[in-house]
């Protein structure tokens, strides 16, 4: 830091200082100019005459009122206008002790706001001009008497632009301020967005091969003494339930890196183009499964995909733990106009998972994906038995605000 940004620093901490050297300063300027006196109206001599004893007084009170000026605008401009009509009407020669008032006009102008400095900056330039004009000892048109009028309007105007100023660069600094924080609470908003997101995903990835995992473990322990060819086929399938669940676990877990970290998941997210194997890990884990895809463009968006296929995932992996070890499940994609239509339906005892019931997260992941891309999420029990899981799919993902993804 320099030594002028210092000084400045300094000054600021301490008004009162400040003000105390501009009063000396406008004390100074005025007794200097006290001692100047027209010449055969042919420009200024200096030291040509002494001011009164009255004149220096009045200068010395403008000078003192000054150093009050920022605690007591009004007020200061009051005292330095009535002193300097004083000496309007009794100098003469005359002194400059208006120019106390000009400082005085000056900071109401930059303290307050345009009205108040327009109301106040005429009435003191009116007041100021008829005495020097009307009860001065000089002619109404010298010289002096229009440079009264010059000075204080100047004294205004010059405030009022520093207020104006002000007011321009407090206003771009909150500005920036809250662009700041909307950019924060971006930020923070995504975070958490993406936070919910990921929780989804490892929910149903867990869920799903934790789920096959349990019943290929449950068969091969049953059927391990005598049926020793199935128990290991069902070993084989906890194998590879097991490596399936590394997989999309490991491609979760790797959006948590950092930007420097050496790898990043390149393995696609899965869609319905795997639907066919995702329903045989389920038929192979005792569950019949049969569905039903029409011929489905290549184009649908990636968000639709995923969870078209997240939506299966879960109502499967519900229908396995809750439905019963007799229920059969049926799932049908289809593309309705401008929709996904993605229905599951099983012939169980129900879904006592669902989170209006009190149990889990599975149904709540499902509607917080649907309602993510504008679409909208029908679930309950079946008339005759079973279970219906029903999800409509803008192709066209919008937000819960109706805005494109």
């Amino acid at each position: 830091m320099s030594t002028l940004e210092r000084a400045r620093c300094g000054l600021k901490a301490h008004p009162l200082a400040l003000d105390a050297a501009l009063a000396a300063g406008a004390l100074v300027c005025m007794v200097a100019g006290s001692f100047a006196v027209p010449k055969d109206g042919h420009g200024v001599t200096w030291g040509v005459r002494t001011p009164d004893s009255l004149g220096l007084l009045l200068m010395l009170l403008g000078a003192v009122a000054l150093v009050f000026r920022r605690r007591r605008p009004r007020a200061v401009l009051a005292v330095t206008g009535t002193l300097s009509v004083v000496e309007c009407v009794t100098g003469d020669p005359r002194a400059p002790v208006a120019m106390s008032a000009v400082v005085a006009l000056y900071t109401v102008a930059a303290t307050t706001d345009r009205p108040t400095t327009w109301r106040l900056g005429l009435l003191t330039m009116t007041v100021l001009t008829a005495a020097a004009m009307l009860a001065g000892p000089l002619p109404w048109y010298a010289q002096e008497n229009l440079g009264v009028l010059a000075w204080t309007g100047i004294g205004a105007t010059a405030g009022d632009a520093v207020r104006s100023r002000r007011a321009v660069v407090q206003a771009m600094r909150d500005r920036a301020e809250r662009a700041e924080r909307t950019r924060e609470e971006e930020a923070r908003r995504r975070v958490a967005e993406e936070r919910l997101r990921i929780a989804r995903d490892l929910h149903d990835v867990v869920a799903h091969h934790i789920a096959l995992v349990n019943v290929q473990a449950g068969v091969a322990a049953h059927v391990m003494d005598k049926r020793p060819d199935q128990a290991k086929e069902a070993l084989a399938h906890v194998r590879e339930a097991g490596r399936s669940a590394l997989n999309e676990l490991r491609a979760t877990v790797g959006l948590l890196r950092q930007s420097d970290d050496p790898e990043a998941p390149t393995e696609p997210a899965p869609g319905l183009s795997r639907l066919a194997e995702l329903a045989a890990t389920f038929r192979s884990a005792g569950l019949p499964v049969e569905v039903a895809c029409a011929d489905l463009p290549g184009d649908l968006p990636a968000a639709v995909d995923l969870a078209a296929y997240r939506i299966v995932q879960e109502a499967l992996t519900n229908v396995r733990k809750h439905a019963g070890p007799a229920a059969r499940a049926e799932v049908s994609v289809v593309r309705v106009g401008a929709d996904l239509e993605v229905t599951v339906l099983d012939d169980g005892e129900g879904v006592p998972g669902a989170p209006e019931d009190g149990g889990g997260h599975g149904l709540l992941g499902m509607r917080e994906r649907v309602t993510a891309l504008g679409g909208t999420l029908t679930t309950g029990p079946r008339h005759g038995g079973g279970f219906r899981v029903h999800a409509i799919l803008p192709v066209q993902p919008t937000t819960a605000q109706g805005e494109p993804v």
